[in-house]
């Protein structure tokens, strides 16, 4: 399948739950296809880019380790990506890539998601945070900061800062997050 077969085959992608696994489990099985879904999502003005995004979050949930080698291209251009229907699945990618990175258990992301990679994901995070965002990606952007502040010793305190500072002025689900991050980070801080 060619990139611009893929485009119109992401036309049938909807929001339905059995839409985007049906083309996470197309791509999964066909893995040649997954730079091809990448240049999808990275057309940042397109109207299709979210529904790549979509489905590259579907798969990424199912098998983290399927993106790991295109971690390069995937964190080089994150920081393109603005529509809002697109924002939200590439900054739960994020969070998954963190929580891998992160697990007790011994697996591939720790191997391959190297420093660039990690402050390219912090860095859109903390853009996702600062901007106009949803709140699915500020949450999601979070944890992920979390995750991955603990190897950097600045992350902490610009995300307290920015939590503390945005706190009084977001909804009631960046309160709860924010609470429960808070929470998390002083608690790592006092071990």
């Amino acid at each position: 399948m060619t990139t611009a077969e893929l485009y119109e085959e992401l036309n049938y992608v909807n929001h339905s739950r059995e839409k985007r696994l049906y083309y996470a489990n197309l791509v999964i099985d066909n893995p040649k296809l997954i730079p091809k879904i990448l240049d999808i999502l990275f057309m940042v003005n397109d109207k299709i880019s979210p529904k790549a995004a979509w489905v590259l979050e579907f798969m990424c949930s199912k098998n983290i380790y399927s993106i790991i080698p295109f971690l390069d291209t995937f964190t080089e251009k994150l920081n393109l990506i603005h529509l809002d229907s697109a924002v939200r699945p590439v900054a739960k990618i994020c969070e998954l890539l963190a929580i891998a990175y992160t697990s007790k258990d011994d697996n591939k992301v720790k191997y391959a998601l190297n420093n660039t990679h990690k402050e390219r994901i912090i860095e859109t995070s903390f853009d996702y945070l600062i901007n106009d965002e949803k709140v699915a990606p500020k949450a999601y952007s979070m944890s992920t900061l979390l995750l991955l502040g603990k190897e950097f010793d600045w992350v902490y305190p610009e995300l307290v800062s920015i939590l503390e500072r945005d706190f009084h002025s977001q909804s009631a689900a960046f309160k709860a997050r924010a609470r429960h991050i808070l929470k998390k980070i002083k608690k790592k801080s006092k071990l």
